[in-house]
């Protein structure tokens, strides 16, 4: 293969690590969709995203300790490959793949409608195109270069939480009263119960929030270029949950606080309502923005981490021989050009659908089946580990809590967000899509299969 004798650099450190992961799971899903999500399910959303983090912090727990029993992984394409067979390899990397691929397009997607607030007149695949090309070109100088345009993503959402966070208690410290007549109080969150749309609408909740949650696992691609990852990756493994949770069930809990679930608007953002009733007239300007950041920092993710799986493939001989190909600046070049090709198509999307809402409920709910899929095989991987490298997990200085067990719970917990994603007419098509991919992807694995036997 066409390579640089040198491999990806090690230049990210703990702050990247953790913000990135931060940047890739906070996104529009808090921002805009959490006006759905407490419509739907009500306080008991709160539940909701308590369950779904403490499982993915297990998933993330596993994945901590299958990376650093052996350094020599990448990402968990490596340790796919490793303990499962080649098949799992291919299939975990280009699903991963195919799922940033989604989601960056979405996102993109977001950004052109996001823009017109600030420029109506511009048609919106400028913007699209504008942000595609400006991303490409920042990851293509270094890994370090991503790490900082991704450190600084994240850190604007993450200030906007905390504002939000503020001025919600605040309201509820002073006895705020809305022109309304409701007065901002905790017992707002409880005055109805934790259960007021009843348990199916309990567990609607989770079908909208699970993809709030893509992302998590950001970290398993960032491990060849991660320094000293023996302590950057439990730092920042054991962080990203906590932090996540906080800022999701903070931010949730104020806007319930300040105004009462049932006023909320389904198709409007909590944050811009809950500034504007903060007497804050640059409300709804300082949400588009943040609106805007969060979606690019989505698609910055995307890019670098779809560039990553290209790159682990091509090492594998799973992809063409290009993809491993390092740039003098030691990035995936041919892949991060790749992926920006294919980020094109949603700025082909935006030229030619004017109406995107039906079509990017129907992508983000795809993305999030594929996206279990891959914490699924990690899961497996982590169980084939436990039965047939039991020393290495005797070793481990960071093994998961409860490993075996956690990892059935998990599956099971997956397996039933999958049948509530029956239950759901946009939710079920997204579903009924799925298995396509999958058809495409056991097509390409027989082909390769094939070429490696004649090979041999």
């Amino acid at each position: 293969m066409a390579r640089s004798g040198r491999g990806l650099e090690r230049s990210l450190e703990n702050r990247h690590i953790q913000m990135m992961a931060l940047g890739g799971a906070i996104g529009t899903g808090l921002f805009m969709g959490s006006g759905k999500t407490i419509s739907v399910a009500g306080p008991s959303i709160l539940l909701v995203y308590l369950v779904i983090g403490v499982m993915l912090f297990f998933v993330m727990r596993a994945l901590g300790e299958l990376l650093l029993s052996n350094l020599a992984y990448k990402s968990f394409t490596d340790f796919a490959d490793d303990l499962l067979g080649p098949w799992a390899g291919f299939f975990i990397g280009w699903t991963y793949w195919f799922c940033w691929i989604v989601t960056a397009i979405a996102e993109v997607v977001a950004i052109a409608a996001y823009a017109k607030f600030f420029i109506p007149l511009v048609p919106s695949w400028i913007p699209a195109l504008a942000c595609v090309a400006l991303l490409l070109g920042l990851n293509l100088v270094n890994v370090r270069a991503f790490g900082e345009l991704e450190f600084w993503f994240a850190m604007i959402k993450i200030v906007a939480i905390l504002a939000l966070i503020f001025v919600g208690i605040a309201l509820v410290a002073t006895g705020f009263t809305a022109p309304s007549g409701a007065k901002a109080e905790l017992s707002n969150i409880t005055r109805d119960g934790l259960f007021p749309t009843g348990l199916w609408g309990f567990f609607a909740g989770f079908q909208i929030a699970v993809f709030a949650f893509v992302g998590i696992e950001l970290v398993g691609t960032t491990a060849a270029e991660t320094r000293d990852p023996e302590k950057t990756l439990p730092r920042a493994i054991n962080a990203i949950p906590i932090r996540i949770l906080l800022f999701y069930l903070g931010a949730l809990a104020v806007i319930m606080a300040v105004t009462p679930w049932k006023t909320l608007s389904a198709d409007k953002s909590p944050f811009v309502e809950l500034f504007v009733l903060a007497g804050l007239p640059a409300a709804a300007a300082f949400v588009n923005l943040v609106v805007m950041s969060s979606a690019a920092s989505s698609a910055n993710s995307g890019i670098f981490s779809t560039s990553r799986m290209l790159y682990g493939l091509a090492d594998k001989n799973d992809a063409p021989a290009a993809f491993g190909r390092l740039s003098a600046q030691r990035v995936p070049s041919v892949g991060l050009y790749f992926t920006g090709l294919c980020l094109l198509s949603g700025v082909l999307l935006i030229y030619l659908v004017p109406d995107l809402g039906e079509a990017f409920t129907l992508v983000t709910t795809l993305s999030a089946v594929l996206f279990m899929f891959v914490w699924a095989l990690i899961l497996f991987s982590y169980l084939a580990y436990r039965k047939n490298r039991p020393e290495l997990h005797a070793r481990s200085v960071y093994k998961m809590p409860a490993g075996v067990v956690m990892c059935y719970a998990c599956l099971a917990f997956f397996a039933f967000i999958i049948v509530l994603l029956t239950l759901e007419a946009d939710t079920r098509l997204a579903l009924a899509v799925s298995p396509v991919w999958f058809a495409i992807l056991g097509g390409a694995w027989m082909l390769r299969r094939g070429r490696r036997a004649v090979t041999a």
